[in-house]
């Protein structure tokens, strides 16, 4: 069974994971996808990531990250490119999620970033998820 939209799998499956308080969620690998959770992890909204070779196909193995035992970090997750529809921003139009107190991640020329990162370095590009 084939994915076409990948991004959207990863967080639906970090978003049921979430819900279910699961420590951890496998999702297949990819470079996108390892930086988008590079991203998560260092806006502190997952504990961390591993890469891993399961079956001789590789997984990232995501590591959720809860305040106590049954609130969860992330309240919620949505895609806003998706392949049917792309959305590009310049850089003055680059969104802020519920004024500042979520993160936009956006793909640029200069590789994944929050859109606080892209604001800096005056880039815009294609606003991939917002997570709050």
């Amino acid at each position: 069974m084939s994915v076409t939209d990948p991004i959207a799998d990863m967080l639906t499956c970090v978003r049921n994971a979430n819900s279910a308080e699961l420590k951890t969620t496998e999702v297949p690998h990819s470079k996108l996808k390892i930086e988008l959770a590079r991203v998560l992890k260092s806006e502190g909204f997952i504990a961390d990531y591993t890469t891993e070779g399961q079956d001789g196909k590789r997984v990232i193995r995501i590591y959720l990250k809860y305040l106590n035992e049954n609130e969860t970090i992330i309240k919620g997750l949505k895609r806003i490119s998706k392949p049917g529809c792309r959305k590009y921003v310049a850089v003055d139009e680059l969104p802020r999620v519920f004024g500042g107190i979520g993160v936009s991640i956006l793909s640029t020329s200069s590789g994944v970033m929050t859109g606080e990162e892209a604001r800096k370095l005056n880039i815009g590009g294609e606003v991939l998820c917002y997570v709050w």
